[in-house]
């Protein structure tokens, strides 16, 4: 039947008679969905198992789901499921009632002019993690620039939300982190039947008891203090539901931290990476973002006030996140049929958003493969549908901390960018691996170069005209 009928299935890949896609999508999911909507268009079928699901590429089409639709929506599929396992039913994973009292809790948290109050740790961190990088620089060292803003960000958001000093613990997440971020984005069949034991399930479960050990260090540590500090810990611990007149239980407590520290940090510190990586193959970009922090901070560091006067240093961080979204996928679950682009969508069909794909949309966006800040421009962003860029999803579940993210992101370049431009190691492989975040498989090694002095000079020569 043509599309528009009311039988109408999405074309898509056939796959294999007994698993559909499911092997292709858990061994090169990006690929998979790369070559679906090159093959197929805006609307792509699969199938995975006994499971259907729908790859949808059109801002409409990702607007009907996660905005006009959404009630029809929810995260009750494997994707979820999944996440459950290492983060309980907090924001990211709740849902109804109780996700709508945990999001009006939180919020305030990320309030602009909270978020403000933050700018000074952020650039106070990030100076602290730039007097390392002085040996580093002397020495000509490679680093792995990945690990460096994995550590930056997981110390900013610990003690931005919880007023805690995660650095003896830092090495311990990230391994922690790396692991469960493996598993989850590379699951096996045996995964989906957690009751058998399996090497695997024993290092992800091993995983998870070491982060549960660093939060509830964090939280007994508070429960434990006379000192009553303003944060979202205090918040947490302290708030009393207006129906049960109960506060929140241990469990509850701990998925909330564990959410907002895991993702409050690794989906900010892939987006500087690949950031990092973006102005190290385009120079001109980086010259241009170096000429706007000197001229606007000369050698004093940013703070909250200079973010509206440096938007060009905001325009590579959204084109960063164009062209690697940290979160470059997200699926939700049909609960009742459903009719997108003229196909039918059954209930229970997982539906998948992939921002990579969507960003790179020709449709919606010119020469889509190439580093192009200024597309972000007020002149050149003007009729662009909301939904053609969604790095931090859309709808009422957007991401709560887009703002705390997008300050921290611009705060953290502009400092390093005052003292340094960062290269690609020689002969360092890049390729992208699409676990739930979108990391570089083989890390980030960069070295340290002195910020262009050419640039310095030519600031001074236009100051003295």
């Amino acid at each position: 039947m043509k599309a528009g009928g009311k039988s109408a299935k999405p074309p898509g890949p056939r796959g294999s008679l007994l698993l559909g896609s499911l092997r292709r999508v858990q061994r090169e999911p990006l690929e998979l969905m790369r070559e679906g909507f090159r093959d197929h268009g805006d609307i792509v079928g699969y199938r995975f198992g006994n499971t259907r699901a729908a790859l949808l590429a059109h801002p409409e089409h990702i607007r009907h789901v996660l905005h006009d639709n959404q009630r029809n929506y929810n995260k009750q599929n494997v994707d979820y499921a999944m996440l459950r396992r290492l983060l309980g039913n907090g924001l990211l994973t709740s849902e109804g009632a109780f996700w709508h009292r945990q999001r009006r809790l939180i919020a305030p948290m990320f309030h602009r002019q909270r978020v403000a109050g933050f700018c000074n740790l952020m650039v106070n961190s990030t100076l602290e993690m730039l007097e390392r990088w002085d040996a580093l620089a002397r020495r000509g060292e490679p680093f792995d620039v990945g690990a460096e803003m994995t550590h930056l960000t997981l110390k900013i958001v610990a003690k931005a939300l919880f007023s805690a000093d995660v650095s003896d613990d830092a090495e311990a997440i990230g391994d922690a982190l790396t692991e469960v971020n493996r598993q989850l984005g590379e699951f096996s069949l045996l995964d989906l039947l957690w009751m058998i034991p399996t090497p695997r399930k024993r290092r992800f479960r091993a995983a998870v008891l070491a982060l549960d050990q660093v939060v509830g260090k964090i939280i007994d540590e508070r429960r434990l203090s006379t000192h009553r500090n303003q944060d979202l810990l205090s918040m947490l611990l302290e708030a009393v539901d207006e129906e049960t007149d109960k506060g929140m239980t241990p469990r509850q407590v701990r998925d909330e931290v564990l959410t907002l520290l895991l993702a409050g940090h690794e989906t900010t510190a892939n987006a500087l990476t690949w950031t990092w990586y973006l102005l190290a193959q385009n120079p001109e970009a980086a010259d241009k973002l170096e000429r706007e922090v000197r001229e606007v901070l000369g050698d004093r560091a940013p703070d909250a006030l200079d973010l509206p006067n440096l938007p060009y240093t905001r325009m590579v961080v959204e084109e960063s996140m164009r062209l690697y979204p940290p979160a470059w996928a997200i699926s939700r679950n049909a609960i009742a049929d459903d009719e997108i682009g003229g196909y039918r969508i059954p209930r229970k069909t997982s539906v998948i958003i992939c921002s990579f794909i969507t960003h790179r949309h020709p449709a919606f966006w010119e020469a889509p493969e190439r580093f192009d800040p200024e597309r972000f421009s007020p002149a050149r962003s003007e009729g662009r549908p909301n939904f053609a860029y969604l790095p931090f999803g859309g709808g009422p579940r957007i991401c709560i901390g887009n703002g705390f993210a997008m300050t921290e992101a611009q705060l953290v370049i502009a400092t390093v960018a005052q003292r340094y431009r960062l290269g690609l190691a020689p002969g360092h492989p890049v390729e992208l691996h699409p676990l739930i975040t979108l990391r570089p498989r083989h890390g980030m090694r960069m070295t340290l170069h002195p910020a262009d002095t050419a640039v310095a000079a030519d600031i001074r020569r236009n100051a003295a005209r």
